[in-house]
């Protein structure tokens, strides 16, 4: 059996040879756990994620920067019609995004993520703990002057991924063409 190490709000346990290491995030000074994840990210899990792709014509780090400057996230993050209010966004392992996003119906959906991974201007990785569940892998390629992007929810079940396909898959497109409208903007 590997160590077992706190570090930062979570705890590290390296089982050894080349099983992963699996890290558990706490949420409160009693040691409650908020969710377990794995690191690195597995490759592919077939079953129990949904995968959007694109070529942006932008290049990587104004890309970057509509994902990590709450000014222009709020603009462009959820589905067609809704819009967002940020009561929190700090863009660091361990850091907090909470938010409400306000639908065209006029619900408002609390939502409340945590980042594991920023690696500038690559990767972001993110658990999401507001219903539904799941975690979060943005990577972002250079594609000359283009940067291809790949956007991975990944849900605790093959179930679970497969009860939000169809809510998840349209709105994650429209997710990215917002952004393409933001990117615009900010050229």
């Amino acid at each position: 059996m590997g160590s077992v190490a706190a570090q930062g709000g979570k705890i590290v346990q390296q089982i050894g040879g080349d099983a992963p290491e699996i890290t558990a995030r706490f949420a409160d000074p009693a040691g409650n756990v908020l969710g377990l994840y794995q690191e690195p990210v597995p490759e592919s899990l077939p079953t129990r994620e949904l995968v959007s792709q694109r070529i942006i014509a932008a290049p990587r780090e104004r890309v970057w920067q509509a994902w990590t400057d709450p000014k222009h996230l709020a603009q462009w993050w959820g589905p067609r019609g809704f819009t967002n209010t940020f009561q929190e966004f700090d863009p660091k392992p361990g850091g907090h995004w909470r938010y409400v996003m306000h639908g065209p119906d006029g619900h408002d959906y609390k939502n409340h993520s945590v980042f594991l991974v920023i690696t500038q201007p690559e990767r972001i990785v993110l658990e999401h703990f507001s219903g539904p569940q799941f975690l979060l892998v943005a990577a972002f390629q250079e594609q000359g002057s283009q940067t291809q992007i790949m956007f991975r929810q990944i849900f605790r079940s093959a179930a679970q991924c497969e009860k939000m396909k169809a809510l998840c898959v349209p709105a994650n497109e429209q997710n990215l063409d917002r952004l393409e409208a933001e990117l615009k903007r900010m050229s």
